[in-house]
């Protein structure tokens, strides 16, 4: 019997949105996914460097989240192969991040799918999208 749910959001600025858990009847965790495809704007940047940094920021943004149904631990999870990044040439971007619950919700609730949608909108607007170094894409053509 199926007990995962996942709920989309759709797309925030051509990144693709959405959060679920494994397992709804007994709620230990719930994973947020964020994926697209990204091209950088110039090759002079140390890419490792920017992504390791994009990760820090998010996991201090999900641990000054201050939400009484998750707690400050997390699992922050930013796949960009960062070797084959050029000009020109889009590259995917894979961002699960997966947040431990305080107390049971109903993860299908209005008050939960807006706690996602802000902390989605924040992620994307404040500490992934850096338009000097990477432009986002909904597809890879």
């Amino acid at each position: 019997m199926k007990t995962g749910k996942f709920i989309a959001l759709g797309y925030c600025n051509n990144v693709k949105v959405g959060y679920g858990t494994v397992d709804h009847k007994i709620l230990k965790t719930v994973y947020v996914k964020l994926n697209s495809w990204l091209e950088p704007e110039n090759e002079d940047e140390e890419f490792d460097s920017i992504i390791s940094k994009t990760k820090r920021k998010i996991k201090l943004r999900i641990y000054d989240l201050h939400s009484e149904y998750f707690k400050k631990e997390s699992i922050v999870d930013l796949d960009v192969r960062t070797k084959g990044i050029k000009v020109g040439k889009k590259s995917f971007l894979n961002l699960e991040i997966t947040l431990f619950t305080e107390i049971p919700f109903d993860i299908r609730s209005d008050e939960i799918k807006d706690l996602m949608e802000n902390l989605c909108n924040d992620i994307i607007n404040l500490d992934l999208d850096n338009k000097k170094l990477f432009n986002f894409h909904k597809n890879k053509k």
